[in-house]
């Protein structure tokens, strides 16, 4: 991917609308290309300044007498209260063309837990793409939390859990969600777990989903959030989530 092509797909990178192929392919265009990446750098912090600082704003009085105007009659003689009442009294068009100006928006962008599992499942396929599973290759947990040590300012908790066929791999570091991260890497068998953990307060229950092929099992606990992605079948990585848990849970 050159740049021009990069630059025609950067808004819809920044918004999540890429499928996963574009998205990775720009992840290492990026990557490699310093003006690509300021650019990038630039249109995502304005999106981000936009979204937290942009005003809402009703329609001015002849736009929204060019609607009622627009509106069959009956609609118009209907009460206009804050309702959807009036749509009974629209043609199917007339309320298909509502809906979709109302939550039309809604439904193309992704939601911030959309996006984040997007990320995920992108840091997962990335890391099998290429030569980088690991930074730390280790099955010793004495040895990977101190590599993480020195170069995060959270600590997250190492489990070994190769009793339970587990087994630790290794980590890596990773920027997920505008944050810093880290990935634990697990396997089972022939399966690879990327376990991916950042500071999180408070606490969430086990949420399970799938996308694009991999199945997640994410949750809050103990000030961190655990997001595990594998193409592991859904029970075990349960299984796997419940022994993380714990661990979490008994580390504080």
């Amino acid at each position: 991917m050159i740049c021009r092509d990069v630059q025609d797909l950067a808004h819809g990178y920044v918004d999540g609308e890429l499928d996963l192929v574009k998205s990775l392919e720009i992840d290492q265009h990026l990557a490699g290309c310093p003006a690509c990446k300021v650019q990038y750098d630039s249109l995502r912090e304005s999106g981000s300044s936009l979204r937290a600082h942009a005003d809402y704003h009703a329609a001015a009085p002849p736009l929204r007498s060019r609607i009622v105007a627009a509106l069959p009659d009956e609609a118009r003689a209907a009460p206009r209260a804050a309702s959807w009442g009036w749509l009974r009294w629209a043609s199917p068009y007339a309320f298909g063309l509502a809906l979709i100006v109302a939550i039309g928006p809604m439904l193309l962008r992704p939601g911030a837990d959309e996006r984040l599992a997007q990320e995920v499942v992108a840091g997962h396929v990335r890391s099998m793409l290429g030569n980088h599973l690991t930074d730390v290759t280790s099955s010793d947990q004495h040895t990977v939390k101190p590599w993480m040590a020195g170069r995060l300012d959270f600590s997250p908790p190492v489990g070994d859990f190769s009793a339970q066929g587990y087994a630790l791999a290794g980590a890596r570091l990773e920027y997920l969600g505008e944050r810093k991260a880290v990935a634990l890497v697990y396997r089972q068998r022939q399966h690879v777990i990327n376990l991916f953990i950042w500071p999180e307060g408070g606490s969430m229950p086990l949420r399970q989903s799938s996308q694009r092929g991999y199945n997640m099992a994410h949750f809050a606990a103990g000030g961190m959030s655990f997001w595990a992605v594998s193409d592991l079948n859904p029970e075990e990585l349960k299984s796997f989530a419940g022994l993380l848990r714990g661990n979490a849970e008994g580390a504080r």
